[in-house]
Protein backbone atom coordinates (compact mmCIF):
# COMPACT_ATOMS: atom_id res chain seq x y z
CA UNK A 1 0.00 0.00 0.00
CA UNK A 2 1.26 3.05 -1.18
CA UNK A 3 1.67 5.88 1.55
CA UNK A 4 -0.37 9.18 1.72
CA UNK A 5 2.76 11.10 2.48
CA UNK A 6 4.61 9.52 -0.76
CA UNK A 7 1.65 10.20 -2.72
CA UNK A 8 2.03 13.64 -1.87
CA UNK A 9 5.56 14.04 -2.49
CA UNK A 10 5.10 12.10 -6.17
CA UNK A 11 1.98 15.40 -6.95
CA UNK A 12 4.28 18.00 -5.74
CA UNK A 13 7.15 16.89 -8.04
CA UNK A 14 4.85 15.79 -10.98
CA UNK A 15 2.87 19.08 -11.01
CA UNK A 16 6.35 20.89 -10.79
CA UNK A 17 7.45 18.96 -13.61
CA UNK A 18 4.52 19.24 -15.84
CA UNK A 19 4.50 23.54 -14.74
CA UNK A 20 8.30 23.87 -16.63
CA UNK A 21 6.88 21.34 -19.47
CA UNK A 22 3.87 24.01 -19.91
CA UNK A 23 5.54 26.95 -19.64
CA UNK A 24 8.53 25.59 -22.15
CA UNK A 25 5.81 24.72 -24.73
CA UNK A 26 4.48 28.99 -24.09
CA UNK A 27 7.57 29.98 -24.54
CA UNK A 28 7.77 28.32 -28.24
CA UNK A 29 9.57 24.96 -27.27
CA UNK A 30 7.54 22.06 -28.59
CA UNK A 31 10.19 19.72 -27.31
CA UNK A 32 8.21 18.35 -24.14
CA UNK A 33 4.39 18.70 -25.96
CA UNK A 34 4.34 14.58 -26.98
CA UNK A 35 4.81 14.02 -22.97
CA UNK A 36 2.03 16.16 -21.63
CA UNK A 37 -0.97 14.80 -22.02
CA UNK A 38 0.64 11.81 -20.43
CA UNK A 39 1.99 13.70 -17.38
CA UNK A 40 -1.15 15.12 -16.89
CA UNK A 41 -3.11 11.43 -17.34
CA UNK A 42 -0.36 10.55 -14.30
CA UNK A 43 -1.22 13.87 -12.19
CA UNK A 44 -5.30 13.21 -12.17
CA UNK A 45 -4.56 9.30 -11.36
CA UNK A 46 -2.43 10.30 -8.25
CA UNK A 47 -4.59 12.84 -7.26
CA UNK A 48 -8.06 10.25 -7.78
CA UNK A 49 -6.86 8.82 -5.04
CA UNK A 50 -6.04 11.34 -2.72
CA UNK A 51 -9.44 13.26 -2.84
CA UNK A 52 -12.74 12.94 -1.60
CA UNK A 53 -15.37 11.03 -3.67
CA UNK A 54 -17.18 14.68 -4.50
CA UNK A 55 -13.79 14.97 -6.30
CA UNK A 56 -14.04 11.76 -7.55
CA UNK A 57 -16.84 12.38 -9.30
CA UNK A 58 -15.50 14.70 -11.79
CA UNK A 59 -12.90 12.63 -13.15
CA UNK A 60 -15.60 10.03 -13.40
CA UNK A 61 -17.71 12.57 -15.60
CA UNK A 62 -14.76 13.21 -17.75
CA UNK A 63 -14.08 9.79 -18.44
CA UNK A 64 -17.93 8.95 -19.40
CA UNK A 65 -17.74 11.59 -21.86
CA UNK A 66 -14.41 10.59 -23.52
CA UNK A 67 -16.29 7.63 -23.96
CA UNK A 68 -19.32 9.12 -25.22
CA UNK A 69 -17.39 11.18 -27.83
CA UNK A 70 -15.93 7.76 -28.74
CA UNK A 71 -18.82 6.49 -29.37
CA UNK A 72 -20.99 9.57 -31.15
CA UNK A 73 -17.35 11.43 -32.66
CA UNK A 74 -15.08 7.97 -33.32
CA UNK A 75 -13.03 10.51 -36.18
CA UNK A 76 -12.33 13.34 -33.87
CA UNK A 77 -12.68 11.52 -29.88
CA UNK A 78 -8.96 11.58 -29.25
CA UNK A 79 -7.66 14.48 -31.04
CA UNK A 80 -10.59 16.39 -28.66
CA UNK A 81 -9.26 13.97 -26.06
CA UNK A 82 -5.33 14.98 -26.45
CA UNK A 83 -6.51 18.79 -26.62
CA UNK A 84 -8.53 18.66 -23.35
CA UNK A 85 -5.69 17.19 -21.51
CA UNK A 86 -3.43 19.91 -22.45
CA UNK A 87 -6.12 22.51 -21.15
CA UNK A 88 -5.89 20.41 -18.10
CA UNK A 89 -1.92 20.84 -18.21
CA UNK A 90 -2.32 24.73 -18.31
CA UNK A 91 -4.60 24.86 -15.88
CA UNK A 92 -2.34 22.81 -13.15
CA UNK A 93 0.34 24.65 -14.29
CA UNK A 94 -0.99 27.71 -14.00
CA UNK A 95 -1.97 27.17 -10.39
CA UNK A 96 1.33 25.54 -9.57
CA UNK A 97 3.24 28.71 -10.76
CA UNK A 98 1.14 31.09 -8.73
CA UNK A 99 1.06 28.94 -5.66
CA UNK A 100 4.61 29.47 -5.14
CA UNK A 101 3.83 33.50 -4.55
CA UNK A 102 1.28 32.31 -2.59
CA UNK A 103 3.22 30.13 -0.24
CA UNK A 104 6.36 33.12 0.27
CA UNK A 105 3.35 36.13 0.62
CA UNK A 106 2.32 34.25 3.35
CA UNK A 107 4.93 34.46 5.68
CA UNK A 108 5.55 38.06 4.90
CA UNK A 109 5.70 40.52 8.17
CA UNK A 110 4.90 43.23 5.52
CA UNK A 111 2.22 41.68 4.07
CA UNK A 112 0.49 40.77 7.53
CA UNK A 113 1.12 44.16 8.66
CA UNK A 114 -0.60 45.68 5.90
CA UNK A 115 -3.42 43.20 6.14
CA UNK A 116 -4.19 43.67 9.81
CA UNK A 117 -3.94 47.67 8.99
CA UNK A 118 -7.00 47.55 6.53
CA UNK A 119 -8.78 45.49 8.67
CA UNK A 120 -8.28 47.76 11.85
CA UNK A 121 -9.68 51.01 9.61
CA UNK A 122 -12.15 53.17 11.31
CA UNK A 123 -15.61 52.66 10.30
CA UNK A 124 -15.81 55.90 7.71
CA UNK A 125 -13.44 54.36 5.42
CA UNK A 126 -13.30 50.71 6.42
CA UNK A 127 -15.01 49.11 3.38
CA UNK A 128 -13.35 51.12 0.90
CA UNK A 129 -10.03 50.32 2.61
CA UNK A 130 -11.08 46.57 2.59
CA UNK A 131 -12.25 46.48 -0.88
CA UNK A 132 -8.69 48.49 -2.01
CA UNK A 133 -7.15 45.68 -0.16
CA UNK A 134 -8.96 42.73 -1.19
CA UNK A 135 -8.42 43.81 -4.53
CA UNK A 136 -4.34 44.33 -4.45
CA UNK A 137 -4.07 41.25 -1.87
CA UNK A 138 -6.10 39.18 -4.48
CA UNK A 139 -3.33 39.65 -7.30
CA UNK A 140 -0.43 38.16 -5.04
CA UNK A 141 -2.36 35.34 -3.01
CA UNK A 142 -5.73 34.39 -4.81
CA UNK A 143 -7.86 33.02 -2.45
CA UNK A 144 -5.40 33.22 0.18
CA UNK A 145 -6.63 37.01 0.42
CA UNK A 146 -10.12 36.20 1.86
CA UNK A 147 -7.95 33.53 3.65
CA UNK A 148 -5.90 36.37 5.31
CA UNK A 149 -7.67 39.07 5.25
CA UNK A 150 -11.06 37.50 6.63
CA UNK A 151 -9.62 36.34 9.28
CA UNK A 152 -8.06 39.09 10.43
CA UNK A 153 -11.40 41.29 10.18
CA UNK A 154 -13.06 38.37 11.86
CA UNK A 155 -10.64 38.43 14.49
CA UNK A 156 -11.23 42.52 14.88
CA UNK A 157 -15.16 42.09 14.87
CA UNK A 158 -14.97 40.02 17.35
CA UNK A 159 -13.41 42.26 19.73
CA UNK A 160 -17.07 44.64 19.14
CA UNK A 161 -19.29 43.80 22.43
CA UNK A 162 -22.29 44.57 21.22
CA UNK A 163 -23.88 41.85 19.01
CA UNK A 164 -25.86 43.88 17.24
CA UNK A 165 -22.87 46.29 15.44
CA UNK A 166 -20.47 43.26 15.65
CA UNK A 167 -22.38 41.10 13.53
CA UNK A 168 -22.93 44.56 10.61
CA UNK A 169 -19.33 44.71 10.97
CA UNK A 170 -18.56 41.37 10.45
CA UNK A 171 -20.86 40.81 7.36
CA UNK A 172 -19.54 44.62 5.87
CA UNK A 173 -16.21 43.82 6.21
CA UNK A 174 -16.83 40.69 4.53
CA UNK A 175 -18.51 41.45 1.80
CA UNK A 176 -15.99 43.80 0.90
CA UNK A 177 -12.88 41.96 0.96
CA UNK A 178 -14.97 39.39 -1.26
CA UNK A 179 -16.31 42.37 -3.75
CA UNK A 180 -12.37 43.43 -3.84
CA UNK A 181 -11.51 40.07 -4.70
CA UNK A 182 -13.86 39.39 -7.16
CA UNK A 183 -12.77 42.52 -9.31
CA UNK A 184 -9.67 41.82 -9.99
CA UNK A 185 -10.90 38.79 -12.31
CA UNK A 186 -11.66 41.08 -15.14
CA UNK A 187 -8.39 42.06 -15.68
CA UNK A 188 -5.56 40.35 -13.50
CA UNK A 189 -3.08 38.47 -15.60
CA UNK A 190 -2.81 36.39 -12.42
CA UNK A 191 -6.39 35.06 -12.65
CA UNK A 192 -7.74 31.76 -13.92
CA UNK A 193 -10.81 34.28 -15.85
CA UNK A 194 -8.53 36.15 -17.82
CA UNK A 195 -6.00 32.98 -18.41
CA UNK A 196 -8.64 31.05 -19.90
CA UNK A 197 -11.07 33.38 -21.49
CA UNK A 198 -8.18 34.84 -23.46
CA UNK A 199 -6.64 31.16 -24.27
CA UNK A 200 -10.45 30.13 -26.05
CA UNK A 201 -11.37 33.40 -27.94
CA UNK A 202 -9.71 33.38 -31.17
CA UNK A 203 -7.38 36.35 -31.56
CA UNK A 204 -7.96 37.75 -27.58
CA UNK A 205 -4.66 39.36 -26.24
CA UNK A 206 -5.02 40.11 -22.07
CA UNK A 207 -2.97 44.04 -23.62
CA UNK A 208 -6.47 44.75 -25.54
CA UNK A 209 -8.41 43.42 -23.15
CA UNK A 210 -7.10 45.08 -19.74
CA UNK A 211 -8.58 48.28 -20.02
CA UNK A 212 -11.94 47.47 -20.33
CA UNK A 213 -11.20 45.10 -17.78
CA UNK A 214 -10.35 47.27 -15.75
CA UNK A 215 -13.73 49.72 -16.15
CA UNK A 216 -15.45 46.28 -15.01
CA UNK A 217 -13.62 46.39 -12.18
CA UNK A 218 -13.73 49.46 -11.19
CA UNK A 219 -17.89 49.43 -11.70
CA UNK A 220 -17.80 46.47 -9.66
CA UNK A 221 -15.59 48.13 -6.73
CA UNK A 222 -17.35 51.11 -7.21
CA UNK A 223 -20.65 49.58 -6.44
CA UNK A 224 -20.25 47.74 -3.60
CA UNK A 225 -19.03 50.90 -2.18
CA UNK A 226 -22.27 53.08 -3.01
CA UNK A 227 -24.40 50.13 -2.08
CA UNK A 228 -22.95 49.89 1.20
CA UNK A 229 -22.80 53.45 1.82
CA UNK A 230 -26.49 53.68 0.81
CA UNK A 231 -27.85 51.21 3.07
CA UNK A 232 -25.61 51.60 5.63
CA UNK A 233 -27.07 50.23 9.19
CA UNK A 234 -28.61 53.10 11.64
CA UNK A 235 -27.16 52.34 15.09
CA UNK A 236 -28.68 53.91 18.15
CA UNK A 237 -25.94 52.39 20.43
CA UNK A 238 -22.68 54.84 19.72
CA UNK A 239 -19.37 53.35 18.20
CA UNK A 240 -17.08 53.53 20.18
CA UNK A 241 -13.59 54.80 17.92
CA UNK A 242 -10.30 52.87 18.50
CA UNK A 243 -7.17 54.36 18.03
CA UNK A 244 -5.85 53.46 14.77
CA UNK A 245 -1.98 52.08 14.70
CA UNK A 246 0.33 52.22 12.05
CA UNK A 247 -0.12 54.00 8.33
CA UNK A 248 -0.99 53.91 4.64
CA UNK A 249 3.13 53.17 3.86
CA UNK A 250 2.39 50.03 5.37
CA UNK A 251 1.07 49.18 1.82
CA UNK A 252 4.09 50.41 -0.43
CA UNK A 253 5.81 46.91 -0.14
CA UNK A 254 2.48 45.26 -1.92
CA UNK A 255 2.36 48.39 -4.26
CA UNK A 256 5.60 47.78 -4.98
CA UNK A 257 5.51 44.52 -5.62
CA UNK A 258 2.64 44.31 -8.05
CA UNK A 259 4.38 47.36 -9.71
CA UNK A 260 7.20 45.20 -9.76
CA UNK A 261 5.36 42.38 -11.65
CA UNK A 262 2.51 44.30 -13.83
CA UNK A 263 5.40 46.41 -15.85
CA UNK A 264 7.83 43.44 -16.08
CA UNK A 265 5.16 41.00 -17.38
CA UNK A 266 3.89 44.24 -20.14
CA UNK A 267 7.25 44.49 -20.91
CA UNK A 268 8.33 41.28 -21.58
CA UNK A 269 4.63 40.13 -23.39
CA UNK A 270 5.28 43.36 -25.71
CA UNK A 271 9.03 42.48 -26.57
CA UNK A 272 9.06 38.81 -27.16
CA UNK A 273 5.43 37.98 -28.32
CA UNK A 274 4.58 35.61 -25.66
CA UNK A 275 1.17 35.29 -24.13
CA UNK A 276 1.02 36.71 -21.02
CA UNK A 277 0.13 33.52 -18.87
CA UNK A 278 3.55 32.02 -20.06
CA UNK A 279 5.35 34.80 -18.84
CA UNK A 280 3.79 34.80 -15.77
CA UNK A 281 4.27 31.04 -15.35
CA UNK A 282 8.30 31.82 -15.07
CA UNK A 283 8.79 35.25 -13.75
CA UNK A 284 6.04 34.03 -10.70
CA UNK A 285 8.53 31.16 -9.77
CA UNK A 286 11.20 33.50 -9.85
CA UNK A 287 10.25 36.40 -7.99
CA UNK A 288 8.61 34.46 -5.47
CA UNK A 289 12.67 32.92 -4.83
CA UNK A 290 14.34 36.59 -4.79
CA UNK A 291 10.89 36.80 -2.04
CA UNK A 292 11.82 34.25 -0.26
CA UNK A 293 15.41 34.75 -0.10
CA UNK A 294 14.89 38.36 0.89
CA UNK A 295 12.18 37.11 3.81
CA UNK A 296 15.39 34.81 5.20
CA UNK A 297 18.22 37.06 4.91
CA UNK A 298 15.56 39.18 7.21
CA UNK A 299 15.44 36.76 9.32
CA UNK A 300 11.59 36.21 9.02
CA UNK A 301 9.83 33.79 10.83
CA UNK A 302 9.32 30.45 8.55
CA UNK A 303 11.71 31.44 5.81
CA UNK A 304 14.56 29.36 6.43
CA UNK A 305 15.11 27.85 2.83
CA UNK A 306 15.02 24.03 3.71
CA UNK A 307 12.18 23.52 5.88
CA UNK A 308 10.25 26.02 3.34
CA UNK A 309 10.63 23.40 0.47
CA UNK A 310 10.03 20.95 2.57
CA UNK A 311 6.59 22.30 3.76
CA UNK A 312 5.69 23.59 0.00
CA UNK A 313 6.93 19.80 -1.60
CA UNK A 314 4.95 18.02 1.30
CA UNK A 315 2.55 20.26 2.64
CA UNK A 316 1.28 23.46 0.65
CA UNK A 317 1.41 22.15 -2.85
CA UNK A 318 -0.20 18.77 -1.83
CA UNK A 319 -3.10 20.59 0.05
CA UNK A 320 -4.21 21.82 -2.83
CA UNK A 321 -5.41 18.59 -4.26
CA UNK A 322 -9.27 18.88 -4.22
CA UNK A 323 -9.32 22.21 -5.23
CA UNK A 324 -6.68 21.47 -8.55
CA UNK A 325 -8.53 18.56 -9.11
CA UNK A 326 -12.03 20.37 -9.53
CA UNK A 327 -10.23 23.33 -11.69
CA UNK A 328 -8.20 20.91 -13.99
CA UNK A 329 -11.34 18.24 -14.65
CA UNK A 330 -13.50 21.32 -15.08
CA UNK A 331 -10.97 22.40 -18.00
CA UNK A 332 -11.43 18.53 -18.78
CA UNK A 333 -15.06 18.57 -19.43
CA UNK A 334 -15.75 21.92 -21.06
CA UNK A 335 -13.12 20.75 -23.77
CA UNK A 336 -14.46 17.23 -24.38
CA UNK A 337 -17.91 18.22 -23.50
CA UNK A 338 -17.72 20.92 -25.91
CA UNK A 339 -18.25 18.45 -29.38
CA UNK A 340 -20.94 16.44 -27.72
CA UNK A 341 -23.00 19.37 -27.09
CA UNK A 342 -22.91 21.06 -30.54
CA UNK A 343 -25.45 18.70 -31.95
CA UNK A 344 -28.14 18.98 -29.01
CA UNK A 345 -27.88 23.02 -29.45
CA UNK A 346 -28.56 22.17 -33.50
CA UNK A 347 -30.92 19.82 -33.29
CA UNK A 348 -32.34 22.57 -30.75
CA UNK A 349 -32.39 25.02 -33.29
CA UNK A 350 -30.11 27.50 -31.37
CA UNK A 351 -28.41 29.26 -33.81
CA UNK A 352 -25.96 32.09 -32.52
CA UNK A 353 -24.81 33.19 -35.25
CA UNK A 354 -28.14 34.61 -36.44
CA UNK A 355 -28.56 36.69 -32.84
CA UNK A 356 -27.40 40.20 -32.78
CA UNK A 357 -23.79 40.81 -31.42
CA UNK A 358 -25.30 42.89 -28.23
CA UNK A 359 -27.74 40.00 -27.17
CA UNK A 360 -24.83 37.68 -26.93
CA UNK A 361 -22.78 39.83 -25.30
CA UNK A 362 -25.37 40.36 -22.58
CA UNK A 363 -26.26 36.82 -22.50
CA UNK A 364 -22.48 35.91 -21.60
CA UNK A 365 -22.82 38.45 -18.91
CA UNK A 366 -25.90 36.79 -17.50
CA UNK A 367 -25.38 33.20 -18.16
CA UNK A 368 -22.29 32.67 -16.54
CA UNK A 369 -23.91 33.25 -12.99
CA UNK A 370 -26.43 31.49 -14.24
CA UNK A 371 -24.87 28.20 -14.63
CA UNK A 372 -23.34 29.05 -11.56
CA UNK A 373 -26.31 29.04 -9.62
CA UNK A 374 -26.90 24.99 -10.62
CA UNK A 375 -23.55 24.40 -9.55
CA UNK A 376 -21.66 25.29 -12.48
CA UNK A 377 -17.95 26.36 -12.15
CA UNK A 378 -17.03 29.17 -14.15
CA UNK A 379 -13.99 27.19 -15.75
CA UNK A 380 -16.65 24.26 -17.00
CA UNK A 381 -19.04 26.74 -17.80
CA UNK A 382 -16.72 29.45 -20.17
CA UNK A 383 -14.96 26.47 -21.75
CA UNK A 384 -18.79 24.88 -22.70
CA UNK A 385 -20.07 27.56 -24.13
CA UNK A 386 -16.60 29.45 -25.77
CA UNK A 387 -16.76 27.08 -28.72
CA UNK A 388 -20.76 27.96 -29.35
CA UNK A 389 -19.58 32.01 -29.67
CA UNK A 390 -19.22 33.27 -33.17
CA UNK A 391 -16.14 34.58 -33.73
CA UNK A 392 -15.10 38.44 -33.43
CA UNK A 393 -15.41 39.18 -36.92
CA UNK A 394 -18.83 37.90 -37.61
CA UNK A 395 -20.09 39.75 -34.74
CA UNK A 396 -18.35 42.41 -35.63
CA UNK A 397 -16.95 43.44 -32.52
CA UNK A 398 -13.47 43.21 -31.23
CA UNK A 399 -12.31 40.03 -29.24
CA UNK A 400 -11.78 42.22 -25.97
CA UNK A 401 -15.52 42.69 -25.71
CA UNK A 402 -16.34 39.21 -26.04
CA UNK A 403 -13.32 38.20 -23.48
CA UNK A 404 -15.15 41.12 -21.08
CA UNK A 405 -18.16 39.95 -21.12
CA UNK A 406 -16.91 36.57 -20.28
CA UNK A 407 -15.22 37.61 -17.49
CA UNK A 408 -17.75 40.39 -16.14
CA UNK A 409 -19.86 37.24 -15.97
CA UNK A 410 -17.36 35.28 -14.10
CA UNK A 411 -16.71 37.49 -11.83
CA UNK A 412 -20.66 38.18 -10.51
CA UNK A 413 -20.82 34.49 -10.61
CA UNK A 414 -18.01 34.49 -7.87
CA UNK A 415 -20.16 36.76 -5.83
CA UNK A 416 -23.17 35.25 -5.81
CA UNK A 417 -22.32 31.31 -6.79
CA UNK A 418 -23.04 29.06 -3.52
CA UNK A 419 -20.20 26.01 -5.26
CA UNK A 420 -17.23 28.86 -5.76
CA UNK A 421 -14.75 29.35 -3.18
CA UNK A 422 -15.27 33.18 -2.50
CA UNK A 423 -19.14 32.74 -1.06
CA UNK A 424 -17.77 29.39 0.16
CA UNK A 425 -14.75 31.28 2.55
CA UNK A 426 -16.31 33.96 3.31
CA UNK A 427 -19.36 32.04 4.57
CA UNK A 428 -17.32 29.62 6.66
CA UNK A 429 -15.87 33.63 8.61
CA UNK A 430 -19.65 34.74 8.76
CA UNK A 431 -21.06 31.92 10.56
CA UNK A 432 -23.63 31.52 7.52
CA UNK A 433 -23.81 29.52 4.67
CA UNK A 434 -22.55 29.84 1.43
CA UNK A 435 -25.88 30.22 -0.35
CA UNK A 436 -26.76 33.33 2.58
CA UNK A 437 -24.07 35.08 1.25
CA UNK A 438 -24.89 34.38 -2.52
CA UNK A 439 -28.45 34.80 -2.53
CA UNK A 440 -29.38 37.65 0.58
CA UNK A 441 -25.97 39.25 1.46
CA UNK A 442 -25.32 39.64 -2.21
CA UNK A 443 -28.47 40.12 -4.02
CA UNK A 444 -28.64 43.48 -4.66
CA UNK A 445 -25.17 43.89 -5.40
CA UNK A 446 -25.91 41.25 -8.36
CA UNK A 447 -28.44 42.61 -9.74
CA UNK A 448 -27.00 45.78 -9.50
CA UNK A 449 -23.61 44.84 -11.51
CA UNK A 450 -25.44 42.53 -14.08
CA UNK A 451 -27.16 45.94 -15.10
CA UNK A 452 -24.38 48.09 -14.82
CA UNK A 453 -21.65 45.18 -16.44
CA UNK A 454 -24.26 44.88 -19.40
CA UNK A 455 -24.07 48.34 -20.21
CA UNK A 456 -20.49 48.51 -19.97
CA UNK A 457 -19.88 45.73 -22.33
CA UNK A 458 -21.76 46.85 -25.10
CA UNK A 459 -20.76 50.81 -24.63
CA UNK A 460 -16.95 49.54 -25.03
CA UNK A 461 -17.92 46.98 -28.04
CA UNK A 462 -20.03 49.56 -29.81
CA UNK A 463 -18.22 52.95 -28.58
CA UNK A 464 -15.26 53.38 -26.87
CA UNK A 465 -13.56 50.11 -29.18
Amino acid sequence: MVSAQLLDRCTALLLILLTIMVATSEWGSNLFDPLIPGLTLLVLVVLFFRVRNARRVFVGVGVALVLLLALTHPDVWWDTTVRALHSSAFIAAFFTALSTLRNVAETSPAIRAGGIFLAAQPPGRRYAALTAGGHLFALLLNYGAISLLGSLASTSAATEPDPVIRSHRTRRMLLAIQRGFVASLPWSPLAFAMAITTALIPDARWSDAVLPGLGASVILMATGWALDTIFKPRLTAPVVRKPQEGSWALMLPLLFLLALMGITVFTLHEATGIRIVGIVMVEVPLISTIWALIQWRGGAPGAEPGPRIRRYLTHDLPGYKGELTLLMMAGFIGAVGAPVLAPVIAAAGLDLGALPAGVILVALVWLIPLLGQLGMNPILAVTLLAPSIPTADALGVPPAAIVTAIVSGWAISGASSPFTATTLLIGSFGGVSAAHVGVRWNAGYVAAVLLLLSAWVLFFAYVLA
